[in-house]
């Protein structure tokens, strides 16, 4: 089954102050199998972060179809939506996407377990013994079992972006979108993430990443997806993006950033 299906997804930000209109994704069509996990590379402002946002109604989108685990949410034209499903049935579909920004996000007057327990109570209504439980459990899967009652302030880059991707897993998503979650972070804290995320590929949970971190994408992606100007330009198994790209912008990124 594929987890996530889109069909010549578009979309244009209208400008400003008299800015003309920037059509930031042009006809981008990808699928993510169950279990697959799908890293998406290329420049600054190739609209890789916006594309992974319209996957969870972050983003609007002008025209374009997207699936999520085979059921159609979307199929726009000029910006109409002709899915009709109830806000409960769109929303239930939404619940089995989680995402992990780059900035963290963490409720700063809660602590780490009140962070993962909010959701699960006020939105899924799971008794709050139980969200706890699991939160503990998912802390402990994330190396942070000593941080339960911490604030987010108490805590470096590299802890709190671990309590974002456990806050997200307490919902218990099928597929996780991760748009640049290190790059907000310290190198040495870099690694931490990283491995917290390749234990979660490892476990075969599915996932859509926007990175800079290379070496991952070469370890841990099932398909790495290159984009440049708003489209995909390739995509492949990382050892062929990597050694021998299909294009010369492709080969000019990867020189410029490995």
């Amino acid at each position: 089954m594929s987890m996530i299906k889109t069909v010549d997804i578009c979309k244009t930000f209208h400008g400003k102050n008299g800015k003309g209109p920037l059509e930031v994704l042009k006809g981008v069509s990808l699928t993510v199998e169950q279990k697959e996990v799908v890293c998406i590379i290329g420049p600054s402002g190739a609209g890789k972060s916006t594309y992974l946002r319209t996957l969870n109604r972050l983003e609007t989108i002008d025209a374009g179809k997207i699936y999520i685990e085979d059921k159609l949410l979307f199929d726009c034209t000029n910006g109409v939506n002709t899915i009709h499903l109830s806000h409960q049935e769109l929303n239930d579909s939404l619940l089995e996407v989680g995402m992990v920004f780059q900035n963290f996000n963490l409720f700063p007057h809660k602590t780490v377990l009140e962070n993962l327990m909010l959701a699960p109570v006020q939105v899924k209504k799971i008794p709050p013994a139980e969200a706890k439980e699991k939160a503990l459990q998912l802390l402990d899967r994330v190396g942070l079992s000593d941080k339960v009652h911490a604030y987010p302030s108490q805590l470096s880059g590299g802890q709190q972006q671990r309590v974002a991707i456990a806050r997200s897993l307490a919902m218990e998503p099928k597929i996780m979108l991760f748009d640049e979650p290190t790059s907000a972070l310290d190198p040495e804290l870099v690694g931490e993430v990283l491995s917290v995320m390749k234990g979660l590929a490892q476990a075969g949970m599915t996932m859509l990443v926007v990175t800079h971190e290379m070496g991952f994408a070469r370890e841990a992606a099932d398909k790495v997806v290159v984009m440049f100007d708003g489209a995909i330009l390739e995509m492949d198994k990382p050892e062929k993006i990597f050694t021998s790209p299909a294009h010369e912008r492709t080969r000019q990124f990867l020189q410029s950033v490995l």
